[in-house]
């Protein structure tokens, strides 16, 4: 028996989304057209309002819907403090933390050369000009602790550096609540490495 074209496309279409397999792509599309036409067509016209309206903050990358978005022109976050962040999930996880107040810059991915990504498919160029506006004395390197984000951190440490910013790194170490025996040898040698006085 053949499946309808349309049926094909939209389990192919779900398929785009990450950790989304085929078996979890046709379940999904299966669920909506059986069961939930109504979500179907809400996810619908949510996707195609996105897509219109949704673009990245001339200040910061971030997702916005205007110019600059709402944390860039609050006059109420330290404009001299860059945090640079890999996603806009980073992001919020750092503003949930509520230990910092400054801007932010997203680089909406991370430096993986066997993935082909480099130095411009991050927007390293409008980093660079950004940090370097006058107003920043300080950039954060918030990037993730994996091979990648070790690298572009590294790699937007030096472009910086060599403009004469004020670079500085997020620390590693024991997560808070965390218990030595359950912790990994890299984290508990890192955390020795950048241990600070009592």
């Amino acid at each position: 028996m053949r499946t309808p074209s349309s049926l094909e496309e939209l389990i192919e279409a779900l398929r785009c989304l990450p950790g989304v397999g085929p078996k979890s792509a046709q379940r999904m599309a299966f669920h909506l057209l059986q069961r939930d036409h109504p979500g179907a067509q809400r996810l619908g016209k949510a996707l195609e309002q996105a897509l219109s309206r949704v673009r990245h903050c001339e200040k910061c990358n971030n997702f916005t819907e205007q110019a600059v978005c709402e944390l860039c022109s609050s006059p109420r976050r330290d404009q001299t403090l860059l945090c640079v962040v890999e996603t806009p999930a980073d992001l919020l996880m750092m503003e949930q933390a509520q230990a910092y107040n400054g801007q932010y810059f997203v680089l909406m991915g991370r430096l993986s050369p066997l993935d082909g990504i480099g130095p411009k498919d991050i927007h390293l160029d409008r980093l660079v000009k950004r940090a370097l506006d006058g107003t920043v004395k300080e950039t954060i390197l918030a990037t993730n602790f994996t091979v990648e984000g070790e690298a572009t951190a590294h790699y937007a440490g030096e472009l910086l550096a060599t403009r004469g910013m004020k670079v500085t790194r997020i620390a590693r170490g024991l997560p808070v609540g965390g218990e030595l025996e359950h912790v990994d040898s890299g984290t508990l040698a890192q955390a020795m490495i950048e241990r600070r006085p009592a």
